[in-house]
């Protein structure tokens, strides 16, 4: 009897743009990719950053290059890409947030996260997946959302709106773009500790509520997220479109 085989969670011979890559999830997406064989492409607004990422990628034999991409300037984000050449892989990593009360929330700061989150993200996989297309390559799109676009959350109502949103151009674009091979999903962490999320873990009640939520009784870390999108970016994820996978230790389970 002749076992099956499980598909290859390798990714040698794959281009993949990690988007929002100068720190925290993407650069650790961008690890990972790199680690099991992608040649990655990192973009951000900040080029120091990313060519701290570069040097080290490189220092440990992995193949990575630096862009300055601003994803809320879609045009500029466009021309960038112009000049790439095509990718296999796209981890949009890039996102902001802007938290207050919703009856205190700023015109100017929900279209500073829309831009980003939403806009920014839509025009960005439509860029990808139209090289992917034109190349007849198919491909991995992988959105970094959230548990926040699963459930609501206390001073939190324009970035749950921004990454419901993304829940939902995801699944539309998979139904679209599932004859080409291009596969689009997202990864929904719980509270990953970051620089940007200190503030909130240095909050006792803010703490109280998350530590209350996740039933692993731990708050993620940049390690816990990486792993899932070896997986959505790889052959073993060959049969997986349209959907999101929750890395959120249980918090959306009740």
């Amino acid at each position: 009897m002749e076992l099956p085989k499980t598909p290859a969670f390798r990714l040698d011979g794959k281009r993949a743009l990690i988007a929002g890559a100068s720190s925290g999830i993407g650069l650790g997406c961008a690890a990972a990719l790199a680690e099991y064989g992608a040649e990655v492409v990192v973009a951000a607004r900040s080029k120091d950053k990313l060519d701290g990422f570069v040097e080290a990628a490189l220092s440990k034999g992995f193949s990575a290059s630096a862009v300055v991409m601003d994803v809320a300037d879609i045009a500029q984000m466009q021309q960038v890409l112009d000049g790439l050449g095509n990718f296999d892989i796209l981890v949009n990593s890039a996102g902001i947030a802007k938290h207050s009360p919703a009856l205190d929330t700023e015109l100017a700061n929900f279209d500073a996260v829309m831009g980003v989150n939403l806009r920014g993200a839509y025009f960005l996989s439509q860029t990808i997946a139209r090289q992917m297309i034109a190349a007849g390559t198919g491909g991995s799109i992988i959105n970094i959302s959230s548990q926040m676009a699963h459930v609501g959350g206390v001073e939190r109502s324009v970035y749950c709106a921004s990454k419901f949103g993304v829940e939902g151009f995801t699944r539309a674009m998979a139904i679209e773009w599932g004859q080409y091979g291009v596969r689009i999903n997202t990864v929904c962490p719980t509270f990953v500790r970051t620089a940007l999320t200190q503030s909130t873990f240095d909050d006792p009640e803010k703490r109280a509520w998350i530590m209350n939520k996740i039933k692993l009784g731990r708050v993620a870390e940049v390690e816990d997220i990486m792993g899932s999108v070896v997986f959505l970016a790889s052959d073993a994820a060959a049969m997986i479109t349209g959907t999101s996978l929750l890395v959120d230790g249980g918090w959306t389970a009740e």
